[in-house]
């Protein structure tokens, strides 16, 4: 058995002993576990954008402890196990890459993308769109969709007809901002979004990550204006916004 089989056996084990003997293990339902995946992999993703190698090496594990604890439930229903599952995995994954494991030519990442949707719609599926999940965050949904509909072909050919759409949904939406048009504004608002995003791909960057970036750029610097105020015995709905902008201004020299 190989070091990577043995690690896996190991685990499985463990998850089936802790099923057999754990009250809290023994009570848990796939509806019960779903918010703590979900969490878990958030928690991931900090990881992954603090770059965090340990933590990201930790998180994995508690990913991979619950999908085998999502099998191990089937398995006691007789639904489903855990080879089935990978075994199944195997088998999606050969059949979406005939340029690996067929005679299909491909020229770069582009064609792959493009040759797994096909196949997706082959598959049964009837839509391109079908495989993205409802219930995904609406920026991360928007990002799917774009790459979803670029796998088919429905695209635009140059980033500058991109940016094009982006100034005329932010003329749209200031019109109807400025007009007081609340409802039209909302809708002129998600147009904006959704074309920085689609152009935003077309540089390579991802928003998600750019924003979150953002983010915590935003909490450090924010951070600090509240830490020196603090010092200066100073509270934050006491001072005027010029009196914040100078600790502002220092945190972003850090």
């Amino acid at each position: 058995m190989t070091k990577r089989a043995e690690a896996f056996e190991r685990l499985a084990t463990i998850m089936d002993e802790l099923r057999a003997k754990c009250p809290w293990d023994m009570k848990q339902t796939m509806e019960s576990l779903r918010h703590l995946t979900i969490e878990e992999t958030f928690e991931l993703a900090d990881s992954i954008i603090d770059g965090n190698i340990t933590e990201i090496k930790k998180e994995l594990g508690d990913i991979m402890l619950h999908l085998l604890f999502y099998a191990r439930i089937a398995e006691e229903k007789k639904e489903f196990n855990i080879a089935e599952v990978l075994h199944a995995q195997c088998e999606k994954l050969i059949h979406r890459h005939p340029h690996i494991y067929g005679d299909v030519k491909v020229r770069d990442e582009e064609d792959v993308k493009k040759n797994w949707e096909m196949l997706k719609l082959k598959e049964g599926n009837t839509s391109a769109l079908g495989g993205v999940p409802k219930s995904l965050p609406a920026l991360i949904k928007s990002i799917r969709i774009q790459e979803k509909a670029r796998g088919v072909g429905f695209d635009w050919e140059r980033p500058e007809q991109v940016w094009e759409k982006v100034e005329e949904e932010l003329n749209e939406f200031r019109v109807e901002a400025d007009n007081g048009n609340h409802e039209k504004a909302f809708e002129e608002f998600g147009d904006l979004l959704f074309s920085l995003i689609n152009y935003a791909r077309f540089k390579n960057i991802n928003p998600e990550e750019a924003l979150e970036r953002t983010n915590k750029k935003f909490i450090k610097r924010f951070q600090y204006l509240e830490t020196e105020a603090g010092k200066a015995g100073r509270k934050l709905n006491e001072m005027t916004l010029a009196e914040m902008d100078v600790y502002w201004n220092k945190a972003k020299e850090l």
